[in-house]
């Protein structure tokens, strides 16, 4: 039976996904109304465990070493609560090769190496070449539908990164290639990012980490 997260673990969990966000994402992130985040964030502020700061006209929450260190021991408590640790563990370990093509996949929409620079910016004149990386990014889309799959059913709060990748991916196929790795959109590498940076939370793990 899958477990649900309490708002005040998934508030603290989208900061730590997101990286770097203010209320409103925070909140919209496992889909919990603005008062109830900023509250739990206001909290967590006090305790430490979050900061508030801006940059030019941007604002938003970021985790401090402390808030890391207990966003960690609460998943961990959560996963044994759940019995999911194998199951995650296991995703984990399936993970990893998709994670290595997907990296690629991104280097190669960045990069077109030429004959005389083999770190040649990619400037999408070849459609062989992008359609190429595009297809590199359904294989890995259609390989994580399963993985998302058994980590639901564990853990609900790991559902519906499947259908984000696959949403940005369908707007790249459309011709905006912004959909494939900017961090400013919920890209293609964005959602895989964040699903890397669940995946290493929940297990205690760093991104280098063997499985």
């Amino acid at each position: 039976m899958t477990h649900d997260s309490s708002p005040d673990l998934l508030i603290l969990h989208a900061v730590r996904v997101t990286g770097f966000a203010d209320t409103p994402v925070i909140a919209r992130r496992y889909g919990l109304d603005t008062a109830t985040a900023e509250e739990v964030l206001r909290e967590a502020e006090s305790r430490g465990w979050v900061e508030h700061t801006s940059f030019a006209d941007t604002r938003g929450w970021s985790l401090t070493e402390a808030g890391r260190a207990e966003n960690e021991r609460r998943l961990a408590a959560e996963l044994t609560l759940a019995g999911a640790a194998d199951e995650v563990r296991d995703v984990h370990r399936r993970f990893l090769p998709l994670n290595a093509l997907l990296l690629q996949a991104c280097t190669d929409w960045q990069l077109r190496p030429a004959a005389n620079d083999r770190l040649a910016v990619n400037d999408h004149s070849d459609p062989t070449w992008d359609a190429g990386v595009l297809h590199e990014l359904a294989c890995v889309g259609r390989a994580l539908t399963p993985l998302v799959d058994r980590l639901g059913h564990v853990l609900t709060r790991f559902r519906g990164y499947d259908t984000r990748f696959a949403a940005a991916l369908a707007r790249a196929q459309a011709g905006d290639g912004a959909w494939v790795d900017r961090t400013d959109v919920d890209s293609c590498h964005r959602v895989w990012f964040e699903l890397h940076e669940d995946l290493i939370a929940t297990l205690g793990l760093t991104r280098h980490a063997q499985p």
